[in-house]
């Protein structure tokens, strides 16, 4: 997951994103092929689309499966710990865990 500054994630994270594609790509394109992946972002305003649009991208590209929740996996509040006060979105977050162990386990067998 990431903070959303200026309207997308932060320049670590995509420094991360592209730098793993880069591996991903020289090391056959299958490293992280059929691994699970949520995006998760915590916003003040505006940018939190951007943001899941640049984790899911990088989850879609290395062949991820995505996980999903009931709506977008945000978050929304300003300084360390104000999301907690986000009912919907740690419903949602809750959800999305939910999801998560759901699948590992149908996956585990």
């Amino acid at each position: 997951g990431s903070p959303v500054y200026i309207a997308d994630v932060t320049a670590n994270m995509k420094a991360l994103l592209e730098r793993a594609t880069l591996v991903c790509r020289a090391n056959g394109n299958d490293m992280f092929r059929r691994k699970l992946g949520a995006a998760v972002v915590a916003v003040r305003r505006a940018g939190a689309i951007q943001a899941l649009s640049a984790l899911n991208n990088f989850f879609l590209m290395s062949q991820m499966i995505v996980v999903g929740s009931t709506y977008w996996n945000v978050g929304i509040g300003r300084n360390v710990g104000e999301v907690k006060k986000d009912v919907e979105g740690v419903q949602t977050m809750k959800a999305l865990g939910s999801n998560m162990a759901w699948l590992l386990k149908k996956i585990k067998g």
